[in-house]
């Protein structure tokens, strides 16, 4: 299974995996570049995944499952039309034609119903982390998004992770104004840096990249608890403590 990036909205990214002429789609905000890569390639979409209800994330789920046939997978909630099979935690789907199957974790913080799918030692994880960052808090709460990375974060090192946004320069801006002594963090911005200006994605990437250098994957590091104890003005006795005085400082950095 080849997993292609499709921008879409200026910083998303559809998630389209392909093998032998078969097609999943994740997260298809915009129906119209998926549709255009499945008839440039004569491909046909057999699946559609959903993480959430944001609608640069399910906009083009009509238009797809109606031209090309592809059963829906997503969680179970109304502001999500059109799903064929709601899932919930642990529940496992099977996609032969591409070869693969996924699990679904619950993983609630960014929205009150994100899901992420684990398979193949891959994770569409839509909003809940980014590279070197996290999505916002907009329907739950800091111990929740707290629990949902730290079930990301033990998955296998090697896990490649699929988020929906190219926010990786901006995340890397705020990791160092967190960890300013991080070395793995300085390697990375300048790898980075040199994906960018070449005009590549800096996603997917390794889990093992984001122990090393995601701030609010770190938050039981001393420099890190040290500095967002600062900036907070607070002690801050518990990882969910740090988690949120990260988050909130981010949100206005």
């Amino acid at each position: 299974m080849k997993i292609y990036p499709i921008p879409a909205f200026g910083d998303n990214y559809l998630w389209l995996a392909v093998h032998e002429g078969h097609a999943l789609a994740v997260d298809p905000g915009d129906a119209a570049p998926i549709a255009a890569m499945l008839e440039r390639h004569a491909l046909k979409l057999d699946a559609i995944l959903v993480t959430h209800h944001h609608s640069d994330h399910i906009d083009g789920i009509g238009e797809l499952a109606e031209r090309y046939g592809a059963r829906v997978f997503g969680p179970a909630d109304e502001r999500i039309a059109l799903i064929d099979e709601h899932v919930t935690e642990g529940s496992r789907i099977e996609l032969p034609q591409l070869g693969c199957s996924f699990r679904v974790l619950e993983v609630p913080g960014h929205t009150r119903s994100h899901i992420a799918w684990y398979g193949s030692d891959t994770l569409f994880c839509g909003d809940t982390l980014f590279a070197a960052g996290c999505g916002r808090l907009f329907e739950g709460s800091p111990e929740q998004m707290w629990h949902s990375l730290s079930r990301i974060a033990s998955l296998p090192l090697h896990t490649q992770i699929y988020c929906a946004h190219e926010y990786t320069e901006g995340n890397l801006r705020f990791a160092l104004a967190v960890e300013p002594d991080n070395q793995a963090l300085i390697a990375r911005i300048r790898r980075v840096a040199q994906l960018r200006a070449a005009g590549r994605p800096s996603v997917p990437f390794a889990l093992a990249d984001e122990l090393a250098t995601n701030p609010f994957l770190r938050v039981r590091e001393p420099a890190i608890i040290r500095r967002a104890s600062e900036h907070a003005g607070r002690a801050l006795p518990g990882a969910v403590d740090v988690f949120a005085a990260l988050r909130e400082w981010k949100n206005s950095f």
